[in-house]
């Protein structure tokens, strides 16, 4: 593409691997939006390097993606070698900006433009941007004030902060806002909250929303197997395993869901293969629930999730929840939508502006178990009302939210700002 041969990209928390291990601490969404993003650029003609951090002397430094010539994830040494969660990174981020300039140096490489994901590679790409003096640009993916705000029930302000770190990502996040060339958010009630809680007024911002592989996710056929080891009728849920992710008010609204209708069971994915203190904690309360509730035989908890089983599980499934209190764009929703699957989703989160109630998904308030039961209960007694909103939903998708629709996007959106 003319003027853009090559980008850098920086997401530099969590397991980011060419084939993404997705449920891992801190691997979630984001790592398949900037694999999928860098893809669809690449398909495009344009160079793409991912760069993370190298924690794991099993991973190679240089991962080539499969299927794609010049696309790589580039791993850089900084601190210890251990995994280190996302919000205890920053410490470590000067050593991981030092090193990796001195990686592009020593390899010769020349980006014409470096976009950060996230906080953590947003404070990497500020300094590895102005040291080669090269626009930088920079999608935040969630907002440190905005999970704050939802979060304000889940324990006191000081173990809040002791947990999440809310004072320095929000500073760090105020800085980048003020300092990169432009930015991008997922949503307009993202950039609703930015403008709110930040007071940026700059008009640096555009409106990207992520988009969905729409040849691997697609309606099943009469040829689609089953996903193995699920039962015929079955909700799906899939989501990383922590404390904002809805887990707690989908039982209890299932819980209400299957007295009104028999031999229906609920799915719940995703996790990491090895938990760490914290999911092993979100887990625990997960279980726990369970059990209180009498639902061990209607709830199925799969864990990890393996690539090849993703689609088949959306495919078969009756509908796809995304209970997320707090998710400015969640991606498995699209994943589901362009499988042909009627989505129930927060009405709080970012997916309400793809999301028309009742057009191509179902919005609900995931803490009124009764208005969260119900929608659930009428689509699984009304098979031609679900089906009839997850074709709007398959054709939604196809037609607007394609990953090489984005990445065009996104092409434009660098050359409007780097000119």
């Amino acid at each position: 593409m003319k003027g853009i041969k090559k980008i850098a990209m920086l997401s530099t928390h969590g397991y980011f691997d060419p084939v993404p291990q997705l449920g891992q601490t801190d691997t979630g969404g984001q790592v398949v939006y900037v694999l999928e993003l860098s893809k669809a650029l690449r398909r495009l003609g344009i160079e793409v390097d991912i760069y993370t951090r190298w924690f794991d002397k099993n991973r190679k430094q240089i991962d080539p993606v499969p299927g794609f010539d010049n696309l790589n994830v580039i791993r850089i040494p900084a601190g210890p070698w251990e995994f280190i969660p996302k919000e205890k990174i920053y410490p470590l981020l000067p050593e991981l900006a030092r090193n990796m300039i001195s990686f592009i140096k020593d390899n010769g490489l020349e980006y014409d433009l470096f976009h950060g994901h996230y906080v953590d590679a947003g404070i990497v790409m500020l300094d590895v941007a102005q040291h080669f003096s090269r626009p930088s640009f920079f999608t935040a993916h969630s907002l440190g004030a905005w999970k704050k705000e939802r979060m304000a029930d889940e324990g006191t302000p000081e173990e809040l902060e002791k947990k999440y770190n809310f004072t320095l990502r929000i500073k760090e996040e105020t800085r980048i806002f003020n300092t990169a060339t432009a930015h991008t958010v997922t949503s307009k009630v993202q950039l609703d909250k930015l403008r709110e809680l930040y007071g940026y007024t700059a008009n640096n911002v555009e409106i990207i929303p992520p988009g969905v592989d729409i040849y691997r996710f697609h309606p099943p056929t009469p040829d689609t197997p089953r996903p193995k080891g699920v039962p015929e009728n079955y909700i799906f849920c899939l989501s990383r395993i922590d404390t904002n992710k809805g887990h707690k008010e989908l039982l209890l609204a299932f819980d209400i869901v299957r007295r009104y209708v028999d031999d229906i069971y609920l799915v719940i994915g995703g996790g990491s293969p090895n938990p760490g203190p914290r999911e092993k904690e979100v887990l625990a309360t997960i279980h726990k629930i369970i059990e209180e509730h009498n639902l061990s035989h209607r709830v199925l908890m799969l864990g990890y999730v393996p690539d090849d089983q993703l689609p088949l599980l959306y495919q078969h499934s009756k509908f796809f929840v995304l209970p997320s209190k707090f998710e400015p764009f969640g991606m498995t929703s699209q994943e589901a939508m362009a499988c042909g699957k009627t989505v129930v989703a927060s009405k709080f989160g970012g997916v309400r502006e793809v999301i028309k109630h009742e057009q191509t998904g179902i919005l609900i308030d995931p803490g009124n178990s009764e208005e969260f039961a119900m929608a659930m209960v009428k689509l699984l007694k009304d098979e031609q009302y679900r089906e009839r909103i997850g074709q709007n939903a398959r054709r939604l998708i196809e037609e607007h939210y394609s990953w090489d629709a984005m990445a065009r996007k996104h092409i434009d959106f660098y050359k409007k700002y780097m000119s």
